[in-house]
């Protein structure tokens, strides 16, 4: 199982490698969102520091969305997702697989940027590590509720709309959890544990049912 798994996880990041675009579109959103808004809103600095976490996380989430749509397509139209239900593995496994490749290509790139995008807000060094640890915590989490809906969708006609609608709802909780543990750690008599003690609970939750529930949609989704 582990040779399979090491497959399909090997073999998406190379197929993403091979076009560069769909990975550098979801960074380079994801720097536009957050560059405009001091643009928008001045260059006041507490004014910045205040929105800064929510701004910086709401485009997190917009920019893992753009690349959801196109996680089981590819695999759907050319086949390989029939093969891999006809297989004798696992399908969540082999699911999870996807998803890790998922993030690693459209989440940790974000986790990696946000230190200097967030300079754009004057967080100070405290804030931003903690956003670093939030989104490296919290990411995940939406590449595996977002394989859901990718699953749910496939095929559909309109099914970017339809997978924004389905799976924007569970974002609310680490969107709420994940930018308040920045904002609450330029306080300094706040304490950050609660937050990511809630994300990690959400992260383990999401390992153990999300992976069954997408090979379940893909099953329903494939007949």
């Amino acid at each position: 199982m582990l040779r399979v798994f090491a497959c399909v996880l090997g073999r998406d990041i190379t197929l993403a490698m091979r076009r560069r675009t769909d990975v550098l579109t979801t960074l380079f959103f994801f720097i536009i969102v957050v560059s405009l808004f001091p643009l928008g809103v001045g260059s006041e600095r507490e004014l910045l520091r205040e929105l800064g976490p929510g701004v910086v996380w709401v485009a997190a989430l917009l920019a893992s969305m753009l690349a959801l749509e196109r996680l089981f397509a590819a695999d759907y139209d050319d086949g390989t997702l029939e093969q891999m239900l006809l297989t004798g593995q696992p399908l969540s496994l082999l699911v999870l697989a996807k998803v890790i490749a998922h993030w690693l290509l459209t989440g940790l790139p974000l986790v990696i940027i946000a230190p200097l995008v967030a300079m754009q807000y004057h967080l100070p060094e405290t804030a931003i590590w903690v956003m670093m640890i939030s989104l490296a915590v919290g990411t995940p989490i939406l590449s595996l509720l977002g394989a859901i809906g990718a699953a749910l969708t496939l095929g559909l006609r309109g099914g970017g709309i339809l997978l924004s609608l389905l799976i924007l709802p569970l974002y609310i909780p680490v969107l709420v959890y994940g930018s308040g543990a920045v904002s609450v750690s330029m306080i300094e008599v706040a304490d950050t544990q609660p937050y990511f003690y809630l994300l990690g609970a959400f992260l383990l939750i999401a390992l153990l049912f999300a992976p069954l529930a997408s090979a379940a949609a893909l099953r329903i989704s494939t007949e």
